[in-house]
C-alpha cells in the first residue's frame, strides 16, 4: 500500500521597510511620491512556514508600482519628492517672470478672440 504525500516548499521574498519614519523619494517608473528603503528577504518555507533565511538585501521600492532598485553606497538614488527649490526664499517672493508661483496673468484677461454676446 502506497500514501502519496505532497511536499509543499518554496523561496518566498518578503519586504519591509526600514525604520519608522522615511521621507519620499520619487519613482522613476510611475513618478508618484512613494519610493521607500525596504529590506529585502528571501527565506526557505516548508508547508508555508519561513525556517531559513536564504538572502537579504537594503532596496529602493515604489510602493505603487512595485519597482525596486538596489540600495547602497555608490548606488543611484531616487530624488526626494516635494522638495521646493524656493523654500529658503521665504513667502511672497517673485519669481523670473515678474509674477507670484500660481499666479496666471491670463485669468485676468480675456482671450483675443473673445467677442461679447450680442443681440
Amino acid at each position: 500500500m502506497f500514501f502519496f504525500l505532497p511536499l509543499v516548499c518554496g523561496f518566498p521574498t518578503k519586504v519591509k521597510p526600514d525604520g519608522t519614519e522615511q521621507t519620499a523619494h520619487l519613482c522613476p517608473r510611475c513618478n508618484n511620491a512613494s519610493v521607500f528603503s525596504a529590506k529585502s528577504r528571501t527565506w526557505f518555507e516548508f508547508f508555508f512556514i519561513p525556517l531559513i533565511p536564504m538572502a537579504t538585501k537594503h532596496i529602493w521600492m515604489c510602493g505603487i508600482c512595485r519597482w525596486t532598485s538596489p540600495l547602497g553606497p555608490g548606488k543611484w538614488e531616487p530624488p526626494i519628492a516635494y522638495q521646493n527649490p524656493h523654500q529658503s526664499l521665504g513667502q511672497g517672493y517673485i519669481t523670473s517672470n515678474g509674477f507670484q508661483p500660481g499666479y496666471q496673468p491670463s485669468y485676468d484677461q480675456p482671450p483675443n478672440n473673445y467677442e461679447p454676446n450680442q443681440k
